[in-house]
């Protein structure tokens, strides 16, 4: 099971990321903070301070087409916010 699906990269958190050292991912809806913890640091060799986690459940929506009434919902998705140690960083651009 692959826990770190992919880093957040985006304005907020790349503000975020140079401000106060912390860092978004988006994570497996199954893992738990320590496993993301201990992913983190085995990825990108770095030492977390601290992990806070977000659940997000699915948009569910509805479309009326000439065949009928269409439901569909996007997937579940957790985010992680890992603060990591003064001093370490991660470099998400070094392997483009």
């Amino acid at each position: 099971m692959s826990v770190l699906i992919k880093p957040i990269i985006t304005e907020k958190m790349t503000a975020d990321s140079e401000l106060n050292n912390r860092y978004g991912f988006l994570v497996d809806p199954k893992a738990n903070k320590i496993q993301i913890k201990d992913a983190v640091e085995a990825t990108y060799g770095v030492s977390v301070k601290k992990v806070r986690t977000m659940n997000y459940g699915p948009t569910r929506k509805s479309r009326y087409t000439k065949t009928g009434v269409q439901h569909g919902k996007t997937n579940v998705t957790k985010k992680a916010i890992v603060d990591v140690v003064e001093g370490d960083i991660i470099d998400f651009y070094s392997n483009l």
